[in-house]
């Protein structure tokens, strides 16, 4: 599965890793709202893994709300990432309004800047690693690309993810930890190996952390598209292991709903105004209060 390892020790089991691909996949519109996921013997033997362990990763995104599975028909697709605008962008975007034709426009201009303030990078890392096959296909081709990322502090109390009822416990915390670091380290590796490899002339990839609790995600394109997303407190089941589930207090973060705004000629339209604020803010977070 792209390189990632299994096991504890490796960033956790392996339905985890499958559950997070999938969950990418349908925040993505590769699998759109009302689709039906490939069977479980398909998505085994294209991921590397077990019927066991894509059955693990369905009952965990069911419990989610992300899929329904009915015995015998499938599992259906019944929450995706879904993006309001009324930018005349959005009506430029060929099939369902989702993160992925946002990025994919982004990465065809010839210099690519692209600020994010995020609770993890896994869901940047999925589109970033599509970007890069894209640009080794030959089907876009940048000359410079500067990515900033904002993420909390790893070392921060952070109030979610977390056990409900223990707040001491940090079993949550680790987990996202795990997961933070295994999604940046990947999307590190394929943007660098693109200058590397020659295909990219130019990459600038710089990560800073801020003692901030995310209450929001940031995307800023180019300086002049924002995409602007509150993570909303959700309370779910969690298998921690074979034995235990456990309540957690946790945020929609691939199925949060995004709002779109781009700047215009008129720096008073309000879209104009809400991308200089978030840039403006992103500034004075990296300039003032990130290491």
């Amino acid at each position: 599965m792209n390189g990632q390892q299994t096991g504890e020790g490796g960033g956790g089991r392996e339905f985890e890793r499958v559950a997070d691909e999938l969950r990418g996949r349908m925040a993505g519109g590769t699998y759109p709202l009302r689709s039906f996921l490939p069977s479980q013997r398909d998505l085994a033997e294209e991921l590397g893994v077990s019927r066991d362990t894509v059955q693990r990763a369905l009952r965990e995104l069911a419990d989610e709300g992300w899929i329904e599975s009915r015995q015998g028909s499938g599992s259906r697709v019944v929450k995706t990432q879904r993006i309001q605008s009324s930018a005349a962008k959005a009506t430029r975007l060929r099939g369902a309004v989702t993160l992925a034709p946002f990025i994919s426009e982004a990465f065809e201009q010839p210099e690519v800047s692209l600020d994010v303030y995020t609770l993890t990078s896994e869901s940047l890392d999925m589109h970033i690693r599509l970007q890069a096959e894209r640009i080794r296909g030959g089907f876009i081709a940048p000359q410079r690309i500067t990515l900033r990322m904002l993420l909390p502090d790893s070392t921060l109390p952070l109030p979610y993810p977390r056990v409900k009822d223990d707040p001491d416990d940090t079993r949550m915390r680790d987990r996202l930890r795990t997961i933070t670091e295994w999604h940046t380290t990947s999307l590190l590796g394929a943007l660098r190996d693109l200058q590397t490899e020659g295909l990219v002339p130019s990459v600038d990839v710089r990560i800073r952390h801020t003692p901030l609790t995310p209450t929001f995600k940031l995307y800023l394109f180019n300086t002049v598209e924002v995409l602007h997303g509150m993570y909303e407190i959700i309370e779910r089941p969690l298998k921690l292991n074979a034995d235990e589930v456990i309540t957690a207090l946790d945020v929609l973060g691939l199925g949060a709903t995004l709002t779109h705004h781009e700047k215009t000629d008129d720096p008073a339209a309000p879209g104009s105004v809400f991308v200089d604020s978030m840039r403006q803010w992103f500034d004075s977070v990296w300039d003032l209060l990130s290491a």
